[in-house]
């Protein structure tokens, strides 16, 4: 049975690359060719089911990273839409000028949302500067819906919207409202695989008005960091240098700095509220504009897409599983759609696990419930020995 349905997949994948093989060098066939054929284009399941089939077997390693690829990029090009940026914007009502809480000290000042200019000026520079950009759905394979979620009782909400270009493979964005309580803007951007390069992640939060986080970085794919196509951090330490007050250390107690964060990693704690604009957004702004030259400055390798995808989807995997803003939105939209969202939007390529751990909100997400998991104790050496669960802040990739 499994040579048959490796028959059936290549064929498929075969007429797909003879319609769409991009320059590239990529795989990117078209639905119309998982659709040829009955026998795997009657549900989601078989997809997956066939997935699964042919990893197990080792006899068909390179047939099933072939098809693990093909696949992934076939549900992709799926889910996206005719839609705009700015329509996808508008959908939900953003950029919101008010709270979700009418007794948010942002209502009664009339304030704008503290990282709605973050949102903003993200979405506009996209529009201006990346090649065929178009939007993505914010859905999962069974058609479940990320784009917004709304606790009026809690006085929270949430909004995501997921872009496509030629120099990025997939640009997340979320904002999360939840009034005084909490205001957070998230942002990953992944360079398309034909580029060995680190992701951009960006996590700005705040909570209570009153302490405030930050991390901007370029996260490796890689242990080291010659191991990508071009270096980046001499391209980043002047500008962390003109920014005291965004050189801050992680602590020991819930991370390690030395692994999955470059060395110019820009990581802020702090209570006075004028760091943000003053020193974080100008900051923000000289790392999204220094990762796009280096994506644009480096030479596309479209021989080894197939391994930048894996550490990819290593990347998200390890995201993932981590991730204890698993538990805030558990808290405030349902077990069960957060546990989605992380594995099917945020991380995307991350494998689903069969039995999920209950999710815990970390006390600096005001859950009061615990922190994460205790760590555990590594093995080997390097990253990918690291076992120690360590929390990322709302998604943004930690592998």
């Amino acid at each position: 049975m499994k040579s048959q349905q490796c028959f059936i997949l290549v064929s498929a994948l075969a007429t797909a690359c003879v319609d769409s093989f991009s320059s590239q060098g990529a795989f990117v066939g078209r639905s119309s060719a998982l659709h040829s054929s009955s026998s795997i284009s009657s549900s989601a399941g078989h997809v997956t089911a066939l997935r699964m089939d042919l990893e197990r077997d080792t006899t068909l390693e390179f047939s099933a990273d072939v098809a693990r690829r093909s696949i992934d990029e076939i549900l992709e090009a799926n889910r996206k839409t005719k839609m705009t940026i700015d329509e996808a914007e508008a959908e939900h009502g953003m950029p919101w000028k008010t709270s979700i809480d009418p007794k948010s000290s942002f209502s009664e000042a009339g304030e704008d949302l503290l990282y709605m200019p973050f949102w903003e000026w993200q979405l506009s520079f996209m529009k201006e500067n990346l090649t065929n950009l178009r939007v993505v759905k914010c859905t999962n394979e069974k058609n479940t819906d990320f784009s917004f979620n709304e606790n009026s009782k809690k006085k929270a909400r949430i909004v995501n919207i997921c872009a496509t270009s030629d120099e990025y493979r997939k640009i997340r964005m979320t904002y999360y409202d939840a009034g005084d309580g909490a205001q957070v803007f998230n942002s990953v951007w992944y360079p398309d695989p034909k580029y060995n390069l680190p992701v951009l992640g960006v996590d700005l939060l705040a909570f209570n008005r009153k302490k405030y986080l930050a991390i901007v970085d370029f996260q490796p794919l890689h242990s080291e960091e010659e191991e990508h196509a071009s270096t980046f951090e001499h391209l980043l330490e002047p500008i962390k240098n003109k920014y005291d007050s965004l050189k801050g250390k992680m602590s020991s107690k819930f991370y390690d700095e030395t692994q999955f964060f470059s060395q110019q990693m820009l990581f802020a704690r702090f209570e006075d509220e004028k760091v943000v604009d003053q020193d974080l957004f100008p900051a923000f702004k000289q790392y999204v504009k220094t990762h796009l030259d280096l994506v644009r400055g480096t030479e596309a390798d479209t021989e080894n897409v197939s391994q930048v995808l894996d550490r990819q989807r290593a990347y998200d995997s390890y995201s993932a599983e981590r991730d204890p803003a698993t538990g805030l939105f558990a808290a405030m939209f349902g077990a069960d759609w957060a546990h989605e969202f992380v594995y099917d939007f945020l991380f995307s390529l991350s494998e689903t696990p069969k039995e999920v751990a209950p999710p815990v909100m970390p006390p600096f997400m005001g859950g009061g419930g615990g922190g994460p998991p205790p760590k555990q104790g590594a093995t080997g050496k390097g990253q990918h020995a690291q076992k120690a669960k360590q929390p990322a802040f709302v998604g943004a990739g930690r592998r």
